[in-house]
């Protein structure tokens, strides 16, 4: 007797249910409501935040035509989450995370158009964007390990790694679309109008989160201090050895491999004059695609984890990140042409992307939900910030050095030795499973 199709995958050991296609596999964890709301939310919202960041670098470099004055910017929209991040992680595993993402989608999009009514008005100075970053900072620090930690109550545990990998797409898919824009935008009619958007943008992810259905939330009855949180939470992860590690490499990279952010726009104006082009004649259009072209590599990234990540050992994709990372830019550093330098960008954004997603994977799956927001605190505090240290870097080196592609060398050579010392010491890094 001919077996039916049911019989047959049976027989075979398969399941009785369909193969899920690339697409229903890639975008799984869309299934779950509540992350899809937050999902498209926060692409808009992401957007305006990348053309933001692109306009404020352009407007801080004209205002001041100097490398340090870029790096003082950024560090000080890092130097907040340095010193609040941990605390605001005790305050996240204490409160409704939706509602801390409300008040902190509010702050951002009042910050935003503060500073584009001060450009409108052609009264902004280098101290407005200053304080206006550090409040930014302040406003982030409670932001990034509430959107963190916050991922785990939308989606089931096993959506949770493709749910972390869709979040990077649409972080990175608005790296590629915000900096292409802004650069275009601002060259042609300034950066207040992009500052502007971003402010509006703010309310696709509020939309989203209003209109979530979640179960009540309940509170933490444990009478404890801040302060025991806190410790209990930092001797979680020095207790963990694999933890510990990837946090300790996390740092480096922060410190000593985003050089080449804080130095962007003087590689735009500079290093890649490209000639011949009216689309890239202007040093603006070039910032915006240069940083789009990192973003892409890293949206690639992105959507591979999410489609096949699972097929892979996690350590194995943490090691290729390692390595992969300073070499993309050590070679990038000596691209002797705008050209070139698009795809060595764009192999650094993929391997940024399977370091930090996997690691955020890692630590989100093996920590449990009572102190998943004090973990992803420490998270961001690494990522973001010891940032300042990395900024402040790139402005002494290449000022001193008068060369920001040897800057970027030079912090590229130590996070590559890094990465060989984990590599040959650490052996359960690229073991982990």
């Amino acid at each position: 007797m001919q077996q039916t199709t049911a019989e047959a995958r049976a027989a075979s050991g398969q399941s009785g249910q369909p193969p899920r296609t690339w697409r229903v596999q890639t975008f799984r964890a869309l299934q779950h409501r509540n992350f899809r709301l937050f999902w498209y939310g926060q692409l808009i919202s992401l957007i305006g935040t990348w053309m933001q960041q692109v306009a404020q670098q352009w407007l801080v470099y004209q205002i001041t035509d100097s490398p340090s004055k870029l790096s003082i910017v950024a560090a000080a929209g890092s130097v907040p989450v340095l010193f609040l991040s941990l605390w605001a992680g005790v305050l996240v595993d204490r409160f409704s995370k939706r509602k801390v993402i409300i008040a902190t989608q509010i702050s951002s999009m009042v910050l935003a158009f503060i500073l584009a009514g001060l450009v409108y008005a052609g009264v902004v100075q280098f101290w407005h964007v200053v304080v206006l970053a550090t409040l930014l900072g302040v406003v982030n620090a409670v932001d990034m390990p509430a959107r963190q930690s916050f991922v785990p109550e939308m989606v089931s545990k096993e959506d949770l790694s493709n749910a972390i990998a869709l979040n990077s797409s649409i972080f990175n898919a608005a790296r590629v679309v915000g900096p292409a824009v802004a650069g275009i935008l601002v060259a042609a009619v300034g950066e207040a109008t992009a500052f502007t958007i971003n402010g509006v943008s703010f309310l696709g992810a509020l939309a989203g989160l209003f209109m979530m259905r979640l179960p009540p939330f309940v509170a933490n009855t444990a009478h404890r201090t801040p302060l025991l949180d806190l410790i209990d939470g930092l001797r979680y992860v020095v207790q963990d050895p694999l933890k510990r590690v990837l946090i300790g490499a996390l740092t480096v990279h922060s410190v000593f491999g985003t050089l080449h952010i804080t130095l962007m726009p003087v590689f735009a104006r500079e290093v890649f004059v490209v000639t011949g082009l009216p689309l890239l004649s202007d040093a603006e259009a070039r910032l915006g695609f240069l940083s789009a072209s990192f973003g892409l590599g890293a949206l690639i990234a992105a959507i591979t984890l999410a489609s096949f990540g699972e097929r892979t050992r996690p350590g194995s994709r943490i090691m290729t990140g390692l390595f992969v990372y300073p070499i993309a830019f050590l070679l990038f550093s000596f691209a002797p042409s705008f050209w070139l330098a698009l795809p060595l960008l764009m192999l650094g954004g993929w391997s940024m992307i399977t370091l930090l997603a996997t690691t955020n994977t890692l630590l989100q799956t093996t920590t449990p939900d009572t102190l998943r927001g004090r973990v992803m605190s420490l998270y961001t505090l690494t990522l973001v910030g010891l940032m300042p240290f990395g900024h402040l870097l790139a402005g002494f080196l290449a000022e001193r050095l008068g060369s920001a592609p040897l800057a970027v060398r030079l912090g590229q050579v130590f996070v590559l030795l890094t990465a060989i010392v984990i590599f040959v010491f650490v052996p359960r890094v690229r073991k982990a499973q």
